[in-house]
């Protein structure tokens, strides 16, 4: 049952990772992270800025990670695991928001609201 070759060094996959790709993911995540951290810390942004910072910090960290650390993009060799990505994405969206929704109606129709009370 080969799979073409003999080294399991030798697999397109194994060739990708070098220490300084995760290391760089690895950093641009931490100093995102710590970024991110102080802002919130030092109330240097109002409330909504703040909130699209932290957004713009996660999403370039995703971006970092999936790339740095996963190792997926475009390549011929590993086009099956962005596929799977790009059909994941939806999903965990979808996941998410329907998660938040059913908790959020879920506390409307459980709590007691305060002028509610006699």
């Amino acid at each position: 049952m080969s799979h073409g070759h003999d080294d399991p060094t030798l697999h397109p996959e194994v060739q990708m990772s070098t220490s300084r790709g995760y290391f760089s993911g690895f950093a641009i995540s931490s100093i995102l992270m710590f970024v991110a951290t102080f802002l919130v810390a030092s109330h240097a942004v109002p409330p909504f800025g703040l909130l699209m910072v932290i957004a713009v910090c996660a999403g370039i960290a995703i971006i970092a990670q999936i790339y740095f650390l996963l190792h997926i993009d475009v390549s011929e060799h590993n086009i099956w695991n962005t596929v799977a990505l790009v059909l994941f994405m939806p999903l965990f969206l979808i996941t998410i928001g329907l998660t938040w929704w059913m908790f959020s109606q879920l506390y409307l129709r459980t709590m007691i609201m305060p002028g509610m009370m006699h």
